[in-house]
Order: C-alpha cells, then sequence, then structure tokens
C-alpha cells in the first residue's frame, strides 16, 4: 500500500492478509484515535472504540466499494456508527459498576497517551456540544466536514448519503447555527468555529 492512497483491493485484503491490516492500521490509527477521543472523555472508551473501529473493519472489508467513498471515509463512517452505539449503550446503563466490567488493563503509559489525546481534543468536544442542538441528520454533517475537516464528498460516503443532499444538510446545519449564535446572548467563548460558518 506504500504511502498512496490504499485501493479497493488493499481495502480487501485486510480481512485476510495480516501485512495489509498492519499498514492500513498504521496508516489510519491516529486519525481514527483522534476522531473518537474528539467525541469520548474515557481514556479506556477511546482504547476500546478504536479497537472495536479495525475490528469491524477487518469483518466489512469484502464489502468496501471504492465508488462509494475513499477509505478514510469508509473508516470513519464505522467510527461514527460505533461512538454513536456506544453512546446509545451508555444512555441507556444505569450501573457504574456494568461499565467498568469487560476493560482491558491499560497501564500508566497507555492513559497517558490516551488522556493527552482527550486533552488535545477538548476544545472540539464543545464544539460538538454546541452543535448538539442540531437534528441528528444535520449535525453528522457538519460534524464530519467542519469539525473533523473531510471533503463534502468523503463526509457524503461517511454517512451513506448523496453528495448533493449532504451539501443541502451542510447549509442547513450552518444556517441554524449562526442564527443560533446571533441569538444567544454573548459570552466569553470561542468563536471560531460560528465565525467559520460565515
Amino acid at each position: 500500500m506504500g504511502d498512496a492512497e490504499p485501493t479497493s483491493a488493499d481495502v480487501g485484503a485486510i480481512g485476510h492478509d495480516p501485512t495489509a491490516l498492519e499498514m492500513f492500521y498504521r496508516r489510519h490509527v491516529a486519525e481514527v484515535t483522534r476522531f473518537v477521543a474528539r467525541r469520548v472523555g474515557d481514556p479506556h472508551t477511546v482504547d476500546d472504540l478504536t479497537t472495536e473501529v479495525f475490528l469491524a473493519a477487518i469483518e466489512a472489508a469484502g464489502r468496501y466499494r471504492a465508488g462509494r467513498g475513499s477509505p478514510r471515509a469508509w473508516l470513519l463512517g464505522i467510527a461514527r456508527n460505533l461512538v454513536a452505539a456506544e453512546w446509545r449503550r451508555q444512555a441507556g446503563e444505569l450501573d457504574k459498576t456494568q461499565r467498568a466490567a469487560g476493560r482491558r488493563y491499560l497501564d500508566g503509559d497507555d492513559i497517558a497517551r490516551l488522556e493527552e489525546q482527550i486533552d488535545a481534543e477538548r476544545a472540539a468536544r464543545v464544539l460538538y456540544a454546541s452543535v448538539a442542538v442540531l437534528p441528528r441528520r444535520l449535525r453528522g454533517v457538519i460534524e464530519l466536514v467542519d469539525l473533523d475537516g473531510l471533503p463534502l464528498s468523503e463526509a457524503a460516503a461517511a454517512l451513506g448519503v448523496r453528495e448533493g443532499t449532504a451539501r443541502v444538510r451542510l447549509h442547513r446545519a450552518r444556517r441554524r447555527l449562526r442564527a443560533e449564535s446571533e441569538s444567544a446572548p454573548a459570552e466569553p467563548t470561542d468563536t471560531t468555529f460560528v465565525r467559520g460558518l460565515s
């Protein structure tokens, strides 16, 4: 796979070729970890979800189709679905001891590394909270384009919609956030994101 973007055959190979999997993992693990850390504040959960993303990618590798988006968009679409599933799971849990069960042991270095990543993404989590006022369909595209930096075509592929649909949703989301920010009382917060919507 080298430095070039993986092809369909390269992605398909991760399901059965350990070398292809290792190269794919090394190429994408940092981005997947950042993606998850922007949305989750617990280092154990970030580690678990990052692992789950690659396990799901191995399982789905044979179904990857390049015409539906790049490997990056495909992988971040998997990550988005797993993070959403985790949020639903956590929302349904009432017993904190159940949430702690089944986690693999992280040593001090692992926790420190993940805490650094979580701290680095803290500002992004504040921005994610600001887009929480949007309906899920609008929120998904603005998160992927304006917060995660995906091109519109890749965001559309990650969401499983046409690019035109994603463009309309992005426009509506930005318009609603501008209206929200204009009607909200002035607060000393980071307005970089809202200014970027102008």
